[in-house]
């Protein structure tokens, strides 16, 4: 048998024996696969709508921030109705797993991607990545004006034209990378010198910074790589007056983050929930992931994406892995003694 028809025959047995012992938990009392999701609506109903007509499996979704999903699963314990937590960042998902409240990952789906980016403890698997940037106006400043460092933005030249979004649990990975490498006191003197600077321009998510610093409210900011690209298609080309920055090689503000699903601990229906993670980090779904909205990079190899991004294969962000990114609690504590938080 050759390698290439080789899926074909596994696959149909895989996805037989996974719905069956999903309907066997329906005919028991189950009421459907359980999606927490803080991911993106728009990408996640994609995913869902094409996992449900390959399974024949119906998943009900949960949408919210991440940090208050993950909040909510540990309140609710081995009573929790969730199956899986999708997550845009992996902190969350450390969290959880640090807790003792999720299960191991298929071996087979975590080959899927690389180990780097999934939890080390294979409790977790990651399905996207993405990387942080700087976005700036480009009526006010030009490239060769921008910081080649995160730690510049606490110069007082920026005072008043920085744009921040400290509540957001995609600006945790850079503080853990700050005081990973500077240490604390230096992190929390520099958080504070942000917070001076960005006074007047603390925002509650990244998509009011870019909005705000397209607009001119705002000279630069802190954000996700996808974000800028989702404004450039609301609103158009021509609307748009501002652009992205990369920091320098291996900058701690340069820090790739990964979006991650896991199977809660409490879920009454693993097998269906295996077989949608494995369809998560599938050619199809990988597929599904790299054409969507998202902007965001597929982890699966062999799959680009179709966005005009910068090559996933030529980012070189700071070096610090999934396990010393930890569950953001250490970032969280640091923003509170600046009172960013």
């Amino acid at each position: 048998m050759s390698a290439r028809r080789l899926p074909f025959v596994v696959v149909p047995v895989v996805l037989l024996a996974a719905a069956a012992a999903f309907a066997l938990s329906q005919g028991s009392g189950g009421s459907g696969l359980m999606l927490y999701s803080g991911q993106h609506p728009e990408t996640v109903n994609a995913l869902v709508s094409a996992f449900e007509r390959q399974s024949g499996i119906k998943v009900s979704v949960r949408s919210d921030d991440e940090d208050v999903l993950a909040a909510q699963i540990v309140q609710e314990g081995a009573r929790s109705p969730a199956d899986v937590f999708l997550t845009e960042n992996s902190p969350p998902l450390e969290e959880l797993q640090q807790r003792g409240l999720l299960v191991a990952v298929r071996a087979s789906t975590l080959a899927k991607t690389p180990a780097r980016y999934s939890s080390p403890q294979r409790d977790w698997v990651g399905v996207s990545a993405r990387v942080s940037v700087l976005v700036y106006n480009t009526r006010d400043l030009t490239p060769s004006q921008l910081p080649g460092s995160v730690m510049d933005l606490a110069d007082t030249r920026w005072r008043g034209k920085l744009a921040l979004a400290p509540t957001e649990t995609d600006f945790q990975p850079i503080v853990t990378a700050v005081a990973a490498r500077y240490g604390d006191p230096a992190t929390v003197k520099w958080l504070e010198a942000l917070r001076k600077n960005a006074a007047g321009h603390i925002y509650p998510d990244n998509e009011t910074i870019v909005a705000q610093v397209n607009s001119g409210q705002a000279e630069l900011g802190v954000i996700n790589h996808y974000y800028w690209y989702r404004l450039r298609d609301e609103i158009g080309p021509a609307k748009i007056h501002s652009a992205e920055h990369l920091f320098a090689d291996g900058d701690a503000g340069y820090v790739i983050d990964v979006s991650g699903a896991g199977i809660l601990a409490s879920s009454r229906h693993r097998a269906a929930a295996q077989m949608f993670l494995a369809f998560l980090v599938s050619h199809r779904g990988q597929e599904i992931l790299a054409h969507s909205e998202s902007y965001e990079y597929p982890l699966s190899s062999g799959v680009q994406t179709a966005k005009a991004l910068y090559p996933f294969d030529k980012l070189h962000p700071d070096p610090i892995t999934i396990s010393e990114l930890g569950d953001g609690q250490h970032a969280i504590t640091l923003m509170r003694q600046a009172s960013l938080l």
